[in-house]
């Protein structure tokens, strides 16, 4: 799904009562669509949990995702997922 609609799609979600957090892959996309809470990670196309078969990264980015659900109090906050 896009950045742009998947954006959109949280957006609507988060009206209707639904957390959400998206993971996303132009930043200045989202900056224009303003999700309520959104993961920068700095992968290509087709790898928004980064490398394939890279078990320990995909958890990484999913824990940093998650994570904003709970620690996010400024809606419209996007985060740089830092590879440690």
């Amino acid at each position: 799904m896009c950045n742009q609609t998947a954006s959109l799609v949280a957006r609507a979600l988060e009206e209707s009562g639904i957390s959400t957090v998206t993971i996303s892959l132009l930043r200045e996309i989202t900056e224009k669509v303003r999700p309520p809470r959104a993961l920068e990670v700095p992968y290509g196309f087709g790898f928004p949990l980064g490398r394939a078969n890279d078990v320990g990264l995909q958890h990484k980015i999913l824990k940093a995702a998650l994570d904003m659900l709970e620690r996010v109090e400024v809606a419209g906050e996007i985060r740089e997922f830092q590879e440690d």
